[in-house]
């Protein structure tokens, strides 16, 4: 079995890492740290998962864990790892920003490898540290890779991406307050959103000269789910768009191309990645949804740390979806 600690359990990312861990078949939860919650049952915290769960939150640490996931708020991953000491065996999955970048990957002695499976899968199978990617910049990236592996964007990108509250964290905030959220929609950080980095050097990573994306984020009055969609010029037949796609994700259990229009629910609560094309005149509209904190964050968390220790990628994560 596969020993889990769990740095940051009582934010919306820790809850849902707990969760599928707990019914994960080849792994377990050593401790989840917690220093403002130390000797309080999980399941105060996490409600649901009363009878489910009866581990306390902890302010100790197990430095031989077999993999440490780090669910702390962006820009205190590097404080804490710099201020604890794990052995050089233990895998590290960090959910943060902190080292999604080149420029920052390499930290303590490690390399963090950024971990999108649908682009990298052989790297984070040999790596020793994974930096999960942001559930923006998951939907997104999904979205465009296959046109990217074959130098196919030759405009523009333009991208609307709407995400529910549990995508502003726990911590209660002006716009995730429930009377201001309900019935009401906006945008915020047009075109500055930090998930754009991320995006920009994956896509990169497989097309040289990538033209100019201008993304614009989103709030939704919903809980939870991300429904992007992005439009570029389009230079194939639709048939040949269709065939690139499947092509490209033929191997990738969690990515599937819908024929038929899609919609958030069909996600929501499950690892899956669906998308739809259309093509109208020179234009090809690729729709993209994920459940933000499953795929785009602990779910494919997950998805890495069977990758690391050899399962198949999608152990654990038959999940089904919350439909109605």
């Amino acid at each position: 079995m596969i020993r889990a600690g769990i740095i940051g359990g009582s934010g919306y990312t820790g809850g849902e890492l707990i969760r599928i861990l707990l019914n994960h078949p080849k792994a377990e939860i050593g401790f989840v740290y917690s220093t403002t919650r130390a000797g309080s049952p999980i399941s105060a915290t996490h409600e649901d998962l009363y009878g489910q769960c009866d581990l306390t939150f902890t302010d100790t640490i197990d430095p031989e864990i077999d993999v440490l996931f780090l669910c702390l708020g962006h820009g205190n991953s590097g404080k804490f790892l710099a201020a604890h000491n794990f052995s050089d065996k233990t895998k590290i999955i960090d959910l943060s920003n902190d080292f999604r970048l080149n420029a920052d990957a390499e930290f303590g002695g490690r390399k963090f490898v950024y971990g999108l499976p649908e682009l990298q899968k052989e790297a984070i199978m040999e790596a020793d540290a994974i930096a999960n990617p942001g559930c923006f910049a998951t939907a997104i990236q999904l979205a465009l890779l296959p046109l990217a592996a074959e130098g196919l964007i030759g405009s523009d990108m333009h991208v609307n991406a709407t995400t529910g509250s549990t995508g502003a964290g726990v911590v209660p905030s002006a716009t995730s307050h429930f009377s201001w959220r309900n019935n009401n929609f906006s945008w915020y950080k047009p075109f500055t959103h930090q998930h754009l980095g991320e995006i920009n050097q994956s896509l990169s990573s497989l097309q040289q000269e990538l033209p100019k994306m201008y993304f614009l984020p989103q709030r939704g009055d919903f809980t939870r789910g991300i429904f992007a969609t992005a439009y570029v010029k389009n230079v194939l037949k639709p048939e040949e768009t269709w065939n690139l796609y499947e092509k490209y994700y033929v191997s990738h259990p969690f990515v599937h191309v819908s024929e038929k229009e899609i919609h958030l629910k069909q996600v929501v609560n499950t690892n899956n990645c669906f998308i739809h094309l259309h093509v109208h005149d020179d234009v090809l509209l690729i729709t993209s949804i994920i459940d933000n904190l499953v795929k785009g964050a602990s779910g494919q968390a997950v998805q890495n740390m069977n990758l690391l220790f050899g399962l198949d990628e999608v152990t654990g994560l038959n999940l089904k979806g919350s439909y109605f």
